[in-house]
């Protein structure tokens, strides 16, 4: 058995939850529902303009979101990302050793941690603006090869792939000790830009991959297709292993050779942050513990569920009851 179950490498960033009314957003002018990054000084000024409304800060990042849910559950966890030794920085790093996860780089001295001012509206939607700050640095260089070695699973963020000269070495140095090691890898698009943007990228690395997570947008960016059940299908000359997750459709998984549709649990959303975030690392987890997938998925979408019933990209309390709740059911 080796030491971690999952070692994930992502953008950390921390979360600063943000919740407006429809008029206040529409004041921004934002397209609803979108991600864009942005530089240092847009986002103090989008901070400072809303200074007093109450905001939350949660360490995350799509993939760190997994590690965490995965955590919770009671698995062993470990987190490659990079952050600044700043307010931000220190915070993250608290919130990972409370969590007993073991974040594989130290605070980089003089550094900008990175942050997402996520927007939540009225309609449950959720906009994001994302300053990178240091997380855009995360670089073959900080590739802890041992970490990678000892985990049963490598968990690669889309995002990463985003940034040319430092993120996709980062990426392609992981999978290579991956391999070696006998690491399994699972790869997450994160967003359908990454994969029409910056395709060669993902593809060399979805063809290193034995599991791919994506929802309906990405699975068809990915394939070529204009429907899922079609994207699915066509996922298998690509990827051995694949989730597409369909919001209030449920998911199709494949698993060794095995399919099969699992539907979603009913529920009034209030924020839609972070719930494919927790269905990977709950399903991840499920894997490792040796559930069969579709149970894993069943529970892992029950956790997805009760992430869109409150706000923020993680569930503070219950994951594992609810987990237990759903795996018995």
């Amino acid at each position: 058995m080796k030491p971690f179950q999952v070692c994930g490498l992502g953008n950390a960033l921390v979360d600063i939850l943000l919740e407006l009314s429809e008029p206040e957003f529409a004041g921004l002018g934002f397209e609803r529902g979108t991600m864009r990054l942005v530089e240092a000084d847009e986002q103090k000024q989008l901070l400072d303009q809303f200074h007093s409304k109450d905001a939350r800060l949660v360490s995350g990042g799509s993939v760190a979101n997994s590690v965490i849910a995965l955590s919770q559950l009671g698995g062993r966890g470990a987190f490659l990302g990079c952050v600044g030794d700043d307010r931000y920085g220190f915070h993250y790093k608290s919130e990972f050793d409370d969590l007993k996860i073991d974040f594989g780089n130290p605070v980089l001295v003089g550094a900008t941690t990175g942050t997402c001012l996520s927007i939540i509206t009225p309609d449950a939607e959720r906009t994001m603006r994302t300053c990178l700050g240091v997380a855009s640095h995360l670089a073959e260089a900080h590739v802890d090869a041992q970490r990678v070695t000892d985990s049963e699973w490598l968990f690669v963020e889309g995002y990463v792939l985003a940034n040319p000269a430092t993120g996709q070495g980062a990426v392609r140095e992981a999978v290579r000790v991956a391999r070696s090691a006998r690491t399994k890898i699972a790869l997450t698009c994160s967003e359908a830009f990454i994969v029409e943007v910056f395709g060669d990228a993902f593809h060399a690395a979805l063809a290193e991959a034995d599991l791919l997570f994506c929802n309906a947008t990405e699975a068809m960016a990915v394939t070529k297709t204009t429907d899922v059940p079609a994207a699915f299908a066509s996922m298998k000359s690509k990827v051995r292993n694949a989730v597409v997750t369909d919001g209030a459709n449920g998911a199709y998984i494949r698993h060794e050779g095995v399919e099969e549709h699992v539907p979603a649990f009913p529920c009034q959303p209030k924020d839609l942050t972070g719930a494919g975030d927790m269905f990977a690392g709950a399903y991840l987890y499920g894997l490792a513990q040796g559930i069969a997938p579709g149970r894993a998925a069943r529970a892992a979408n029950f956790l997805a569920m009760k992430v869109i019933t409150q706000i923020g990209a993680r569930l503070h309390h219950g994951t594992r009851e609810f987990w237990d709740s759903a795996i018995a059911g």
